[in-house]
């Protein structure tokens, strides 16, 4: 081609070019294009001719309608709303004011439930049944009052003329997994959970780390007694007891959104926002942390006052490590049946030695509180807190803290005593911070999904485990992975808190081990290993996992860094997990979604130092920034997803120091003129990428002409883009173009390519507004040696945009 004068579109116009760019890719592109444009999932046979859709209808009643209400909460609210809490996605129907598009009688309802329509995913996963639920509900709630011009008045007539069931229905085995109930409700978290728990009014421990206290299967939510850390303070927020461990309420859980977790049941104590333990220096208990723009304290103590090192895991028990002053603190959360019905809560404590004198708060007085230990530790009363006082000179000291509650877990008088055991001698810190026995002794088989090889990408299907391979219940959507510096083993995290490993990944994939090490995390999507040293992008920390005794499985959940300023908003995720040459790592922190921010990591890209020690922002302005790419010239490619002040999905190169574009950070320019904010490489359609992910370099050689390449992942869509670009007068911008594959199950957030084969694995999930509707998916996306067809490269000039393609373009077909 001759090269002309290069011409700057500006960032708004790259949402043309992206759409017009992925349309050029040639034969096997189009192709791919007519399967991967079709965002609904196909339904099983049988769900049109076997369904009896009027005698679904005529069984309309109360209970369908609370069935309905808790669906539309789950599912459908986080998008649509309410007229009292807007949705997520300003262009989803206000279904109590709006026109509908695709009809509104219950028929044209179900279908659209059933196919899917512009950005609503289909619902095969739904029973016949339950999508009238939903409908019922709708109609009802939102359509007969306020919108009554769209309420459809249901008559004889019209049932009579509602297609005829052929058969007997029959329900998909995604139908009966859905119908057992929610997923979070059975999963079996372990014995720990890291969380934003509220205890009270105005009392949330964000960095919340719940333990459960009795004994028994299923994990934490399975239990009747626990307690609640707070690792930025190191208090002890609460303890309580119950049928149930929490409300379940919060993004991660049952979907809804502007909602957080609350702890329920009958709370035997409860201690105030601020220092668990007093200042060494001091005395005091004065909370001298960062204030938010509502006035309420962020982020952890300053590390000299005390220190959260970590989690350690022994069968059923937990051991808590943290540092006050220059003493190291061991602590044991249990409990035990004590006179009558009633519940001794008590934390088993291992003082280091002390260079001042330590001052615990413990208690409020109206519950009753002894120790157990050397007379040189005492109970004191003050301000009206039991305070539990350590001289220097009595360290160092194990001491048992003993809080007894009148309050027993169980509703009847009838249920049976809660089945615990206390900490009785001290030699057992030493046993339970060495490893303990496996707690998840099962290793899952799968065997992969080769795609054919007869274009020029093929992609593999890696499954996860599910139904008995997976009786933990682990809810699989998956977050990020890391590869092991040999190829043969990957972690994977998934966003409900779980590691596993992966192995058998590097070849044909016809034996997939996983093996399930670590759980409880809090909402990880990011992973990177170092020196062979797994470590997760938490909400509240970077996790480094530790395995003490060599089964592979984690014994120690060390907190690598926890500078984390975090609030209980349900859409500050922290995602991605990447370093750079030097060691240091990145990670990216959502904004408020519709609100101001409160804290300066709000809509932030952060670097946390080599050591962990220190946490800086690069660049801010974000909203919700999937991740980000390093670069090797300290720049950064991070992508953010549309809505309020970003109009559209952009890709960002990113440096240090700039803004990018959203009013509602922390730190903001004084005007929101284009000049006063960074402009994207380029604007993304929704109909091409409606959420994106993390972008991935291509460094493969096996990649062939996309070496070096830009690839973006899209949540959305479950497509990937190739990211041509050019720099004209200091301005990036760009296009996209699918990869020529079909839309992949799942949406796709993380990439890497592999050490050794150099092809590029990926990994992603679904919770809400995605096209693409399966919980999670790992897949492997081969370059075949096939010629690719398709644009990567191009750049602007003032007759037009000249392209580049990967093969040699046909001439004639060009002309």
């Amino acid at each position: 081609m001759k090269t002309a004068h290069r011409e700057t579109f500006g960032g708004k116009a790259m949402v043309l070019l992206g759409a017009c760019m992925s349309l050029v890719g040639g034969p096997a592109t189009r192709a791919a294009d007519s399967v991967a444009s079709t965002t609904a999932i196909v339904p099983p046979q049988g769900i049109e001719t076997n369904v009896n859709h009027a005698g679904i209808i005529r069984a309309w009643n109360r209970e369908t309608l609370a069935r309905g209400e808790k669906l539309y909460t789950m599912m459908c609210l986080p998008c649509h709303g309410t007229p009292q809490q807007p949705g997520s996605l300003p262009a989803s129907r206000a279904f109590w004011k709006e026109p509908f598009k695709n009809g509104t009688d219950p028929l044209s309802l179900y279908k659209t439930l059933t196919h899917g329509l512009g950005q609503m995913p289909a619902w095969p996963f739904v029973s016949p049944e339950q999508r009238y639920d939903v409908i019922h509900y709708i109609r009802e709630t939102f359509m007969r009052l306020n919108n009554p011009a769209a309420y459809f008045r249901i008559s004889d007539p019209y049932l009579a003329g509602l297609p005829k069931s052929t058969g007997t229905f029959t329900k998909t085995a995604e139908m009966i997994e859905f119908e057992k109930g929610p997923k979070y409700q059975r999963m079996d978290f372990g014995p720990a959970l890291f969380w934003t728990l509220q205890v009270a009014t105005n009392n949330i421990a964000y960095k919340g780390i719940a333990v459960r206290l009795d004994d028994g299967p299923g994990g934490i939510s399975k239990g009747r007694a626990w307690m609640l850390y707070d690792h930025d303070t190191m208090r002890v927020a609460a303890g309580w007891s119950g049928d149930q461990f929490v409300d379940w309420k919060g993004i991660a859980f049952d979907g809804s959104h502007g909602t957080h977790t609350s702890i329920v049941g009958e709370k035997a104590f409860i201690n105030p926002v601020g220092p668990g333990w007093a200042n060494p220096q001091t005395g005091r208990f004065d909370d001298p942390r960062l204030r938010g723009r509502d006035g309420k304290p962020y982020g952890p103590l300053p590390r000299e006052w005390t220190h959260y090192k970590g989690l350690y895991l022994h069968g059923h028990k937990v051991v808590i490590a943290y540092t006050v002053g220059d003493a190291e603190v061991l602590e044991v959360p249990a409990c035990e049946q004590g006179s009558g019905r009633g519940l001794i809560y008590s934390r088993a404590l291992k003082v280091g030695r002390s260079s001042r004198d330590l001052l615990l708060r413990v208690a409020p007085q109206t519950v009753s509180v002894r120790i157990e230990g050397p007379n040189t530790a005492r109970l004191v009363q003050k301000e009206g807190f039991h305070l539990l006082s350590i001289p220097a000179s009595a360290t160092p000291v194990k001491v048992k803290v003993r809080i007894e509650s009148p309050v027993h877990p169980a509703a009847s008088s009838d249920a049976p005593p809660i089945l615990a055991h206390e900490m009785r001698t001290g030699d057992e810190f030493d046993s339970l911070t060495k490893g303990g026995p496996p707690r998840w002794n099962l290793e899952a088989t799968t065997r992969g999904e080769l795609g054919a090889d007869n274009q020029a990408f093929a992609v593999d299907t890696i499954p996860y485990p599910e139904g008995d391979q997976n009786p933990w219940h682990s809810w699989m959507r998956l977050g990020g992975f890391d590869f092991f510096a040999d190829g043969k083993r990957a972690a994977v995290c998934t966003w409900n808190g779980d590691v596993w490993l992966a192995s058998g990944i590097e070849g044909d994939l016809k034996e997939v081990k996983w093996k399930r090490i670590a759980s409880g995390l809090f909402q990880p999507l990011g992973v990177k290993i170092v020196a062979e040293t797994i470590y997760v992008t938490c909400r509240d920390q970077i996790a480094r996992l530790r395995d003490l005794n060599g089964d592979e499985e984690i014994d120690f959940i060390e907190n690598f860094n926890n500078d984390h300023q975090v609030t209980e908003h349900f859409h500050e995720f922290a995602m991605g997990l990447q370093t750079d040459a030097q060691g240091n790592f990145y990670y990216a922190k959502s904004a408020r979604h519709a609100l101001p921010a409160l804290i300066p990591h709000h809509g932030t890209l952060l670097k946390v130092s080599q050591d962990g020690s220190k946490t800086e922002i690069v660049a801010s302005g974000f909203r919700a920034a999937n991740g980000v790419c390093v670069n090797d010239d300290g720049t950064f490619f991070v992508t953010d997803q549309e809505g309020h002040w970003t109009p559209k999905n952009r890709i960002n190169l990113v440096k240090p120091g700039k803004f990018y574009g959203n009013m509602w950070a922390y730190d903001v320019p004084a005007s929101n003129a284009d000049s006063a904010m960074e402009q994207p490489l380029v604007w993304i359609t929704n109909d091409r990428d409606r959420s994106p992910g993390e972008v991935v370099r291509v460094t493969s050689d096996q990649w062939g002409p996309l070496k070096d390449s830009l690839l973006n992942l899209s949540y959305g869509t479950g497509r990937i883009f190739v990211v041509p670009f050019e720099k004209v007068k200091g301005q990036v911008q760009g296009g996209v173009v699918e990869l020529p594959i079909a839309d992949l199950p799942s949406g796709v957030m993380r990439g890497r390519f592999h050490p050794q084969n150099g092809q590029l694995y990926a990994c992603g999930m679904f919770a809400w507004a995605g096209n693409r509707t399966r919980d999670g998916g790992f897949y492997r996306v081969r370059h075949t040696g096939k010629p690719i067809t398709m644009p990567i490269g191009f750049h602007a000039t003032t007759k037009g945009v000249e392209l580049k393609f990967a093969s040699p373009v046909d001439a004639k077909s060009a002309a």
